[in-house]
C-alpha cells in the first residue's frame, strides 16, 4: 500500500524530469501533457480508492494497545464498540 502513496508523490517529479529530458527548450510535448491529465486523474481514483479502503464507520472506537500474558496486543478499530458516551461525545 505504501508504494501507491510513494508512486503518488514522486509522479510530479518525474514528469517535470520527463519534460525537461524530452523538451528542454520548448514548451511540453502533446503526449507528455496528455500523460499528465491521465496520470492526476489516476491519482484522483485512487486517492479516493484508498481512502474509502482505510475509513473506518462513524460508531468505530478506538481500542488502545494492551498487555495480555506477556504479549502485546497492538491498538486497533473495533467496530462493534457501543457510541460513546459522557463528556466531549457527541
Amino acid at each position: 500500500m505504501r508504494f501507491v502513496e510513494i508512486g503518488l508523490l514522486a509522479t510530479p517529479l518525474l514528469v517535470f524530469i520527463l519534460w525537461r529530458v524530452l523538451a528542454p527548450t520548448g514548451g511540453p510535448p502533446k503526449p507528455l501533457v496528455f500523460g499528465l491529465v491521465a496520470g492526476i486523474l489516476a491519482m484522483g481514483v485512487l486517492l479516493l480508492a484508498l481512502w474509502y479502503q482505510d475509513a473506518e464507520p462513524p460508531n468505530a472506537a478506538y481500542v488502545p494497545a494492551r498487555l495480555e500474558n506477556g504479549r502485546v496486543i497492538p491498538g486497533h478499530m473495533d467496530r462493534d464498540a457501543p457510541p460513546p458516551s459522557g463528556p466531549g461525545s457527541r
